[in-house]
């Protein structure tokens, strides 16, 4: 294949290699537009990129990789040409980007794994008592680094360290099952984490963001839900424009993006699901509100892309602002993680106590007796009153110690 751009001396300034569960991406630094081309030579396998007009500006270094061997490059006066050796036949896709943010030109070469996808039966689809399913997307990742604190934090690593503690704590309550998005340092294009999170019939997709502000006095936590009428306040209005910038960073064809008619069809089906997410929002806003300083009023609405699946209720939390100091440290910081996720899990568990999925082990308790956890209440005192046993309570809540929390829902004994 060939790129439209008008032929102009390029320099091959460095190279970038992301792995992802499904694809292996390169991605070349370049100090110009350029002209390219791309094909394939078999046995053995190896991708030919030739950069007209082009020239080396140093070594290329390849970091180790599962899915490329190494880069070998040869340069004359007409052309760079630059072979990927790979350990397997891969259709390779490759781009040019535009610059935008700290990134100049790129030419992008994806190897896409060739995966069958799992079908689920009938049985598995609308099996009585199964677990609610929460997807978790952990913002950015590998080429885009998301926002950048003052002491150098990235935003994608603060994210997936969140994300996964957030799965773990999903995971220890009984009736609830977590997923991650991105479990590890690649890039995954916006519409696809959630169409990941529909594929896999989740119930809820929560977003996980850290990120910046022009000024470094703004800090705190904010749950954020899908607006199609506009942002709710400046900083939102802000944050939705940064992070669906993202795709531009990450990389992403242009051509890849949905028609009109695709887009105006999904958005008109999103109506289901945005009451639901409302309710959901609301809910890890009020349990994130006890524990946890907020941004303003801690809850708002914006067109965020990520949160524009048509039936999967969907929030986007800002786990703080990267670009505050305080927020930096903290979101560095386990002991702060831990509170933090602990009031997530709860909002999220509290949320499928009141609206409860059919068919899920949560629905099959939504009759029975339960006791919302108010300040002052032990769960000694709750056994007394109900005439069971701490250890029988804590069985029903999967619970392994005696602390409560404020709103937390405890089911009974009938």
């Amino acid at each position: 294949m060939a790129s439209q751009a008008t032929a102009k001396t390029a320099d091959i300034e460095s190279v970038r290699v992301w792995s992802g569960p499904d694809h292996t991406r390169a991605v070349f630094d370049l100090s110009a537009q350029a002209d390219y081309k791309l094909f394939q030579l078999d046995n053995p396998p190896r991708v030919v990129i030739d950069v007209d007009a082009g020239r080396l500006k140093s070594n290329l270094d390849l970091p180790k990789n599962r899915d490329i061997k190494g880069i070998r490059y040869s340069e004359n006066k007409e052309r760079v040409r630059l072979v990927l050796d790979l350990n397997k036949d891969f259709k390779p896709k490759s781009f040019l980007l535009k610059p935008t943010g700290k990134y100049g030109h790129r030419l992008v070469v994806d190897l896409n794994h060739q995966q069958e996808q799992p079908h689920k039966t009938i049985e598995q689809i609308v099996s009585e008592n199964r677990d609610v399913l929460i997807a978790i997307d952990a913002g950015h990742g590998g080429e885009d680094p998301g926002a950048i604190g003052a002491s150098g934090t990235y935003e994608k690593e603060v994210t997936l360290k969140i994300a996964r503690a957030l799965e773990k704590k999903i995971n220890a309550q009984k009736g609830m099952k977590a997923m991650v998005i991105r479990d590890g340092d690649y890039y995954i294009k916006l519409r696809d984490r959630f169409k990941k999170a529909r594929d896999h019939r989740a119930d809820l997709f929560v977003s996980i963001h850290a990120d910046a502000f022009h000024s470094s006095e703004v800090n705190g936590a904010s749950v954020y839900v899908l607006s199609q009428r506009g942002a709710s306040s400046e900083a939102a209005k802000w944050l939705a424009d940064s992070e669906n910038q993202a795709d531009s960073i990450g990389g992403v064809k242009i051509e890849d993006k949905r028609d009109m008619l695709s887009q105006v069809l999904y958005d008109l089906s999103q109506n289901a699901a945005m009451e639901e997410s409302h309710k959901a929002g609301q809910a890890v806003y009020s349990a994130l509100k006890n524990k946890v300083k907020l941004h303003g009023r801690g809850f708002g609405q914006a067109a965020f892309i990520v949160l524009k699946s048509p039936d999967v209720p969907s929030m986007l939390i800002e786990t703080g602002y990267i670009s505050n100091p305080d927020d930096e440290k903290n979101l560095k910081s386990p002991a702060h993680i831990d509170k933090l996720t602990t009031q997530i899990t709860s909002g999220i568990q509290n949320y499928f106590y009141q609206s409860p999925p059919p068919r899920t082990w949560i629905a099959t308790q939504s009759k029975a007796k339960k006791h919302v956890v108010q300040s002052g209440d032990t769960l000694s005192a709750i056994a007394s009153r109900n005439g069971t046993s701490i250890d029988t309570i804590k069985s029903i809540n999967n619970k392994n110690n005696n602390s409560v929390m404020v709103g937390e829902v405890l089911f009974l004994p009938q």
